[in-house]
């Protein structure tokens, strides 16, 4: 298992880098904000990132996609992350497709994955019925009616869910909340008749939605998978979230670390940099191994996901391990860079802010660290 990035890969992540840096500073992310951007994230943008070929990077070549693995979607989105670009790469590639290419039929596959490689569409994935993710809790529910199905309930925190042409909506058709077995995937078109759809405002400023259905009636190819057997790709498919939600963490981190180290070499305090006393040396020493364990990990669980040799539950654990410990040290980074900055780093004025409100999000999304802690306990209690 190799824990560094290809030639190739490492070229995808100095293109990604100078793409963003020129079309998508943080500063963009500061205007997308202040002007209460309704998708949270500039449309020609994202077409521009389309004709780069980074909605094709995970699919394979049978599907129209580049096969490019899940390590180039890690060196894509470490850049993302460095940069605090609102993409919907995530939920419409990363979640919503994979779930697609996974269960999906031919006919799903052939409806739906061109469309998004393109960036003709959009889906999003619904998930979290809870303030807390645990998608074994699902409690939506679907049942037959006729040939077709019926179904109620909500769901909170869809990323991307304003302005998605449909959802992959998680709903329960046998069992009870808190059982993986009995839960079923539905592709939703937007449009349908009893779909509601509002807004939901998180400090990140990006684009998350309730969605509410009332008796949403759906044909019987809105299956997605087998009847009752959704978690395997469910599962498979949040493991390439939480990966990529952690690569993000740790470029975020990353930026952060270097604009304070920075700081601490410009700014001058009893004629000295500040970054000269011990003290801030440890603490910045601390911040940077830590940062280095990170990336370890990350590393480790993009090529988990990349590794078709793995059982299930070795990248469960590699996932959950490499999304808790970049968002461990994100939360450190984060924490420091403000009481390093002083009273600035409080204020709107400086980028600090920003990549703080976006990294506590970030470390909730698709389950934050006591979700993730079970979770690797859970993984490895068979080993």
């Amino acid at each position: 298992m190799s824990l560094v990035y290809s030639e190739e890969q490492r070229l995808l992540a100095d293109t990604a880098s100078e793409f963003l840096a020129a079309r998508s500073p943080v500063s963009a992310q500061r205007r997308l904000r202040d002007e209460g951007a309704a998708e949270g994230f500039d449309t020609a943008l994202w077409q521009e990132m389309v004709n780069l070929g980074w909605s094709a990077i995970p699919f394979p070549e049978s599907l129209g996609g580049l096969a490019f693995g899940c390590k180039g979607l890690g060196a894509v989105f470490e850049q993302i992350g460095s940069k605090l670009s609102a993409t919907p790469l995530l939920s419409s590639i990363v979640l919503g497709g994979s779930v697609v290419e996974l269960a999906g039929s031919p006919d799903q596959q052939a409806e739906w994955l061109p469309a998004l490689i393109a960036g003709e569409k959009r889906i999003a994935l619904a998930v979290d019925e809870q303030p807390r993710h645990d998608p074994a809790d699902t409690a939506l529910a679907a049942r037959r009616e006729g040939e077709g199905w019926v179904l109620d309930g909500d769901k909170v925190f869809v990323v991307d869910g304003l302005g998605a042409d449909a959802f992959v909506v998680v709903a329960r058709t046998a069992g009870v909340p808190g059982e993986t077995a009995g839960l079923s995937l539905f592709l939703v078109p937007a449009a349908t008749a009893g779909v509601q759809v509002s807004p939901v405002k998180l400090v990140d400023s990006r684009n998350h939605a309730r969605l509410r259905l009332a008796g949403v009636q759906l044909p019987a190819n809105a299956l997605v998978g087998g009847e009752g057997e959704a978690w395997a790709a469910l599962d498979a498919a949040l493991d390439r979230g939480r990966v990529c939600l952690a690569a993000e963490l740790l470029g975020a981190a990353q930026a952060l670390f270097d604009t304070t180290v920075d700081y601490l070499k410009t700014r001058v305090q009893f004629d000295v940099p500040i970054g000269s006393f011990q003290a801030l040396q440890h603490r910045a020493a601390w911040c940077y191994t830590h940062l280095q364990l990170a990336r370890s990990t990350v590393m480790a669980g993009l090529a988990a996901l990349d590794d078709a040799t793995l059982d299930a539950a070795g990248r469960a654990r590699l996932a959950s391990l490499a999304k808790w410990k970049a968002g461990e040290v994100a939360h450190l980074i984060s924490r420091e860079a403000v009481q390093m900055h002083g009273g600035m780093g409080v204020t709107d004025e400086l980028d600090v802010g920003l990549f703080l409100k976006r990294i506590r999000v970030a470390q909730a999304c698709l389950g934050d660290g006591d979700f993730l802690c079970q979770r690797y306990a859970d993984a490895g209690a068979g080993r």
